[in-house]
């Protein structure tokens, strides 16, 4: 399947997503306290389930792993997972806890700051036996994020489908979508975050996250590279509306951004993480081959942007043809 914007195709190997989703309340007025909004919108949300839908938007094979509660939110997002092409057979439901939700104040440059209502919430619940290994071991990728190691059963959850892909010669992609309000402290996030580091092929951090990680206010090659580990393939670091960096054993470069009127940014992360997966799905040599990584890290970054120009994550990732027109105009 050639593409029609130069990027290389969409691979047809399984993406699997593990961890949470939940509903984002996002005020409909931008540039206000939650205190002042006078209504929101509710958005389907959870970096790993943005994560999926993006790949399967983009035409890749997805699946969606973790737990909602048994309640209208909950079949809901089931609903939104199978609407949009996402395999939901690894989706558990739990009796007793009710789906997360978190209320997103938008600020008026987009950016957002969060409060969320899980106590716990049903996919803090997910136990070890209630996972489909056999649906994790035919992955080709599995992608998660660091919310799933924050509390029991959920992270014991997590080491396992982590430690089952592993075995089974599934490539990780970690990004740890830092939301420090879900944590104890600062230093217990930085410490669980990088508990799982040295598991993973490609990590993705922003630069507030290496910041974070580093305790070093430099967004640097070589604070990025003290983040480094000998297993990785491609460590990235995303700058928001300034594009992306990589790095890579043998090489290292940036990729611009696009310049586009972002109105809201959740999601674009998401977005940019599930375009890079779904092209190096099938092909995995593309991250050993600079001149095609450049490519698909220019498309990842047309997804990016795209995905900040309408409120709220799902509703705004791009389909291929979306992106094919941006990167168009742009050139």
């Amino acid at each position: 399947m050639a593409s029609n914007n130069g990027a290389l195709p969409t691979g047809s190997g399984l993406i699997l997503s593990f961890g949470e989703m939940l509903i984002d309340f996002v005020p409909t007025v931008s540039g206000v306290s939650l205190a002042e909004a006078p209504g929101f919108l509710k958005a389907p949300g959870g970096a790993p389930a943005n994560v999926a839908i993006a790949v399967s938007r983009l035409g890749g094979r997805a699946a969606f792993v973790g737990k909602l509660g048994e309640d209208e939110f909950g079949r809901m997002l089931e609903g939104i997972v199978k609407e949009n092409g996402v395999d939901a057979s690894g989706i558990r439901f739990d009796q007793g806890a009710r789906t997360a939700l978190a209320f997103v104040t938008l600020r008026a440059d987009g950016e957002r700051e969060f409060m969320f209502y899980r106590n716990p919430s049903a996919d803090m619940l997910l136990k070890p036996e209630e996972l489909d290994l056999d649906l994790i071991r035919s992955a080709k990728i599995f992608h998660y994020g660091s919310i799933s190691l924050i509390v029991e059963p959920c992270r014991s959850a997590h080491i396992k489908a982590m430690d089952e892909a592993k075995k089974a010669g599934v490539l990780l992609s970690y990004d740890p979508n830092l939301r420090l309000p879900l944590w104890p402290s600062a230093n217990e996030a930085r410490e669980q975050i990088k508990s799982i580091w040295n598991k993973a092929d490609i990590i993705k951090v922003s630069d507030e996250e290496l910041k974070f990680l580093t305790q070093n206010d430099k967004v640097d090659d070589e604070n990025a590279m003290s983040l480094w580990h000998d297993g990785l393939k491609l460590l990235l670091v995303t700058l928001g509306e300034h594009g992306c960096k990589y790095y890579t054993k043998n090489f290292r470069g940036s990729v611009d951004p696009f310049k586009v009127k972002a109105v809201d940014t959740t999601g674009a992360g998401d977005s940019f993480v599930g375009a890079l997966l779904c092209k190096i799905v099938d092909n995995q040599s593309v991250l050993q081959d600079e001149k095609k990584l450049r490519e698909i890290l220019r498309f990842a970054n047309a997804c990016g942007a795209i995905t900040t120009t309408k409120k709220g994550a799902i509703p705004a990732l791009p389909s291929e043809a979306d992106v094919a027109a941006l990167i168009k105009s742009s050139s």
